[in-house]
């Protein structure tokens, strides 16, 4: 097993521009960021579009625009279908030595028998190993001239001086043609590591027929982009002193190798919801309307926005926490038995009182007066109004509502309820 140590360190993030970016696809970037940066050294994008029949037009810019909102810049770029001459140099002086051979107009790698290939895994910290008997022989150029991943990641990486390779744990079974390719070539091998694979709420590998692993989606439906960057990178990794609140500045910061776990993490949503919570409680109001005025049409965000703010787990919950200011309550009444029968009661009291006097200290006070001689809960009491103004049980303070709503709204959706 040849091993070197790189003077710099070098990381790549190398999506296919195939479609979405998966979760699991940002988490291996973060990390591979995370490396270079805290070494002080070079995060690289590499576009690996090799493969023409699943690319999809305008995928590549996307994927770069989605990194660009997580704050992942990288310092060189390169797009695999703009190195075809060089691949194919390499694979043709791969057929002189005797390592590859032509195959039905492609060129297929040759593999050696009874040889041990082997590698150390710097993620799982164990030598890996294979009987070159057990690895097939794959096709390394196709005979449109473009080359397969075998051939393109080893090539791209000797050429970008990439010291360390991050990569997902599907990949493992490539690894040993990769390591012969570095051999034939006398190429000097890279770090490598294998990342865990995240496991779906219900068990086994988190993959879109199980959920949303869409990054874009995430952030469509209301999640920051701080929030979730935070929850991927405690999927596979932590830190000594079990921290839980990252940015991307303290991520790198504190990053390190040995943080890394062997373990499978696991997506757990309500996780992912109270770290967005968190970063959506750190942004001032102005800053908040200015990221919540994507999600809505409504045109004065800052009116309503401290009512709900703290009820927000999205940012596209906004609407439904405030839709009740735009429409009167329609169906049927959530409350039911005892409740429901006294509503009626309840509510003509209320109008009663708040015709005289729209304050919201002397309604208190005379449903106080009302429950004890009625022999009815307060809670109840103001339950019924709740369902009556908004047609919801939980809300933020009633009181509250009423004043934006005013007076003579506010009777009148109370006035549905005893006609």
């Amino acid at each position: 097993m040849i091993e070197f140590i790189y003077m710099k360190v070098r990381t790549r993030f190398a999506p296919s521009p195939t479609g979405y970016l998966h979760i699991g696809g940002l988490r291996t970037a973060a990390y591979a960021y995370a490396l270079a940066k805290h070494n002080k050294g070079d995060f690289i994008l590499r576009i690996e579009d090799t493969d023409q029949k699943r690319n999809i037009p305008g995928s590549a810019d996307s994927l770069k625009k989605t990194l660009e909102i997580f704050g992942l810049k990288w310092d060189e770029s390169y797009t695999q279908s703009e190195r075809l001459k060089l691949y194919k140099e390499v694979a043709e002086k791969l057929v002189s030595q005797g390592n590859a051979y032509h195959f039905e107009g492609a060129i297929k790698l040759k593999i050696p028998k009874d040889e041990i290939v082997s590698y150390r895994d710097f993620v799982f910290k164990q030598e890996i190993k294979w009987n070159t008997n057990d690895v097939f022989e794959p096709i390394i150029l196709k005979s449109d001239g473009f080359p397969t991943y075998h051939l393109a990641v080893v090539v791209d990486d000797h050429e970008m001086k990439i010291s360390h390779v991050l990569r997902g744990y599907d990949w493992m079974p490539s690894t040993p043609i990769h390591l012969l390719i570095y051999k034939f070539l006398e190429y000097e091998i890279p770090e490598i590591g294998h990342l865990t694979d995240i496991q779906s709420p219900e068990g086994g590998k988190l993959s879109k027929r199980k959920g949303n692993v869409s990054v874009e989606q995430f952030l469509a439906d209301g999640y920051l982009p701080e929030a979730l960057l935070n929850f991927i990178i405690l999927l596979g990794w932590a830190p000594k002193d079990n921290r839980e609140m990252f940015t991307l500045e303290e991520f790198v910061q504190n990053f390190r190798e040995d943080g890394f776990q062997k373990s499978n993490p696991r997506y757990v949503p309500d996780k992912l919801n109270w770290f967005n919570q968190q970063y959506i409680k750190k942004l001032s109001d102005e800053e908040l309307a200015n990221k919540v005025k994507n999600f809505t049409k409504c045109e004065d965000i800052k009116k309503y926005l401290p009512l709900v703010r703290d009820r927000l787990v999205t940012l596209k919950d906004f609407d439904a926490l405030t839709d009740y200011f735009f429409s009167r309550p329609a169906g049927q009444s959530p409350l039911g038995g005892a409740q429901k029968q006294k509503q009626g009661a309840i509510v003509t009291h209320a109008i009663s009182v708040l015709q005289t006097s729209f304050d919201g200290k002397i309604l208190e006070e005379k449903a106080l007066e009302f429950c004890t001689q009625e022999n009815i809960k307060v809670g109840d009491y103001f339950m019924a109004l709740r369902v009556a103004i908004t047609g919801k049980t939980a809300t933020p303070p009633l009181w509250e509502i009423m004043q934006i709503l005013g007076k003579e709204e506010s009777l009148e959706r109370l006035k549905v309820v005893v006609k």
